[in-house]
């Protein structure tokens, strides 16, 4: 969907409010077709936000896991390299 959400889900530590808030602000971002919104969206803009990051934080919370936690550097690490393989 957006490249700039990324999976939060089976991580060693897991994803913080600000990762949720920030994966909730960009699909929110890419649903209304705004980065910013008008002031008369503002509110219903952020109602949004709020609302799809608790429902995400509770999603995760729920969610069982059959597979070791992975490494957030680590992954970083591979995401990094296929950057730089794609763009070089």
């Amino acid at each position: 969907m957006c490249r700039n959400i990324h999976t939060l889900h089976n991580f060693e530590p897991a994803a913080n409010d600000e990762e949720v808030h920030a994966a909730a602000l960009q699909y929110v971002r890419k649903i209304s077709g705004s980065t910013n919104p008008s002031k008369a969206n503002a509110a219903a803009f952020e109602h949004a936000v709020a609302e799809i990051a608790h429902i995400t934080a509770h999603l995760l919370e729920d969610l069982v896991a059959t597979t070791p936690p992975k490494d957030r550097e680590v992954e970083h690490a591979k995401a990094h390299a296929r950057a730089q393989a794609r763009f070089a």
